[in-house]
C-alpha cells in the first residue's frame, strides 16, 4: 500500500484526477489539496474584453468537452479527503505542516500553484510533479497548447518529473506522447490524456520502489520553448485552427508518427513488464 498526498486544482480534470487515485487499489489517499480557479486563463482573458472573442470561445468548448469525459465519474465517485484552498496557499506554513506530520510515501503535484516551501527538500525523491507537456521540449504554460500552434504534435503528450525549484525542471522518471485520431479536436485530444495521465500516475505510484535512477536523455537544444499564460493570444489560436482545419496537421502528423517522434527522444519506462 502507497500513501500519497495529492496537491491540485479545482477544474473538472483534476477533481477526476484526485477521485481517481483515491479509488485505485493499493494506493491510500491521505489528503488532497484543491485550489481555487483564482488567474486562471479564463479569468485573464475575460480582463481583455476588447478583443477575447476567439479564446472565449475556445475556452467555453474546452469546458464543455471536459464535462463530457469526466463530469459523470466525478459525480457519481466519492470524494478524495480533499480540502478546498485560494489559489497559493498551498505555500502556506499550516498546510506544509500538515502535509509533513502526514509523511506521506509521495507527494503527487498536478495542476497546482509553484511549490516554494521546504515540502521540496521534506520530501526530495518523494514528490513526484506531472507536466502536461513533453519536457524539456516545451515548458511553462500551455504546452500542449502550443505544439499545435507550431505544427509540432510530437511534443503533445504528459512529463512526469522529480519537483524541484525550477519551472519544469526536474529529473524525468517517465513520459508518453498523446493518442490521436484523424477526427479528434484539440480538446478531445488534451482530455484522453488526462485521463490517460491520471491511469499512468497509479501505475507509477504502486511501482515506484521499483524506478530507480532513470537515465535522463540528451535533447535538441534547437527544440526547446517557455511559454507563459500572456502569450495565449487570439492570433495564436487562428494560427492553431488553421493548422487543424487548413492543413490538416493531425492527419499529417499520424502519416508519419514513427518517423517524427523518433528524431525527439523521450524518456519511457515500460510499466506494464
Amino acid at each position: 500500500m502507497k500513501t500519497i498526498v495529492i496537491l491540485t486544482g479545482s477544474e473538472k480534470r483534476h477533481t477526476f484526477f484526485r477521485k481517481y487515485l483515491k479509488n485505485t487499489k493499493g494506493i491510500k489517499l491521505l489528503k488532497s489539496f484543491s485550489e481555487s480557479q483564482k488567474g486562471n486563463i479564463q479569468s485573464l482573458v475575460k480582463k481583455d474584453s476588447i478583443n477575447n472573442d476567439l479564446r472565449t470561445k475556445h475556452l467555453l468548448l474546452r469546458d464543455q468537452v471536459e464535462s463530457d469525459f469526466f463530469e459523470v465519474f466525478n459525480d457519481v465517485v466519492q470524494n478524495s479527503n480533499n480540502v478546498f484552498i485560494e489559489k497559493g496557499e498551498i505555500n502556506n506554513k499550516k498546510y506544509v505542516s500538515e502535509i509533513i506530520d502526514l509523511n506521506p510515501d509521495l507527494i503527487i503535484s498536478y495542476g497546482c500553484s509553484i511549490i516554494k516551501s521546504n515540502l521540496i527538500s521534506s520530501f526530495k525523491g518523494r514528490f513526484i510533479n506531472i507536466h502536461l507537456g513533453i519536457s524539456p521540449y516545451y515548458r511553462g504554460a500551455g504546452t500542449n497548447y502550443f505544439p499545435f500552434v507550431n505544427n509540432e504534435l510530437q511534443f503533445v503528450g504528459v512529463t512526469y518529473m522529480f519537483i524541484d525549484k525550477g519551472i519544469d525542471t526536474g529529473n524525468i522518471i517517465h513520459q508518453f506522447r498523446a493518442k490521436m485520431n484523424t477526427c479528434d479536436s484539440i480538446h478531445t485530444i488534451g482530455n484522453r490524456l488526462i485521463k490517460d495521465m491520471a491511469i499512468v500516475c497509479s501505475e507509477l505510484i504502486l511501482k515506484f520502489d521499483s524506478i530507480n535512477n532513470v537515465k535522463q536523455k540528451i535533447t535538441p537544444s534547437e527544440i526547446k520553448r517557455l511559454y507563459r499564460k500572456k502569450d495565449f493570444t487570439e492570433e495564436s489560436l487562428r494560427m492553431l485552427y488553421n493548422n487543424i482545419t487548413k492543413e490538416n496537421i493531425i492527419s499529417k502528423y499520424l502519416e508519419n508518427k514513427y518517423l517524427i517522434d523518433d528524431k525527439y527522444p523521450i524518456i519511457n519506462l515500460k510499466l506494464n513488464k
